[in-house]
């Protein structure tokens, strides 16, 4: 007998984004909408919402305009309900990624928005470059990189942008303030999946 499909959940973002999917945008678009009109993020009562959605969960909220990025925030820990997260992290993105100004009215009407929901990271053994490189899924694995000198994340789709596994390494290396050519001692790597939903 087949498998029947996966239990809709925090902790499986596909079903959660296939069902819930248009629910996080205008969730998301709201928050920004009252950062306008108040300077604050959208303040979520989760009990208001399914029991999914309740639950913690980490996001990011990416920003577009014109197919550019405008503001990409978030964690890849869940520390709160998934709907006050993405509340928080969408009025962050349009107005506290510190790579952009505020986002103003005249873009809010023209901004395109990806709500992203993580999966629970899994460790990667992997002793060096080369190894990290072999267990990677390009277009698949979003990854994170650990080291006492910083930490930095890429989302799956960073791999539309940078498709070749040594690339994406080396700048998610840099972006964590490390050598993009070493490997330095006590370097830990994660992977994690991530669903998306997109909207205007």
């Amino acid at each position: 007998m087949a498998p029947g499909p996966l239990p809709e959940s925090a902790s499986d973002p596909a079903a959660l984004v296939a069902r819930h999917g248009p629910t996080l945008i205008a969730l998301a678009r709201a928050s920004i909408r009252h950062g306008l009109d108040y300077g604050e993020p959208l303040a979520v009562d989760p009990a208001t919402y399914p029991a999914p959605l309740r639950a913690p969960a980490p996001s990011f909220v990416t920003l577009r305009l014109d197919g550019e990025l405008r503001g990409c925030i978030g964690k890849a820990r869940g520390d709160r309900p998934l709907v006050a997260d993405i509340a928080e992290n969408a009025f962050a993105a349009a107005f506290r990624d510190p790579r952009f100004d505020p986002l103003d009215e005249d873009e809010f009407t023209r901004v395109d928005i990806e709500v992203s929901v993580l999966g629970a990271p899994e460790p990667i053994a992997a002793e060096s470059e080369d190894a990290l490189c072999a267990a990677l899924r390009p277009g698949v694995d979003g990854l994170i990189l650990k080291h006492e000198a910083g930490q930095a994340l890429f989302l799956p789709a960073v791999w539309e942008m940078l498709p070749d596994a040594r690339d994406f390494i080396a700048h998610l290396k840099a972006k964590a303030g490390l050598d993009p050519r070493g490997w330095p001692p006590g370097l830990r790597a994660y992977r994690f999946v991530a669903a998306t939903a997109t909207g205007g």
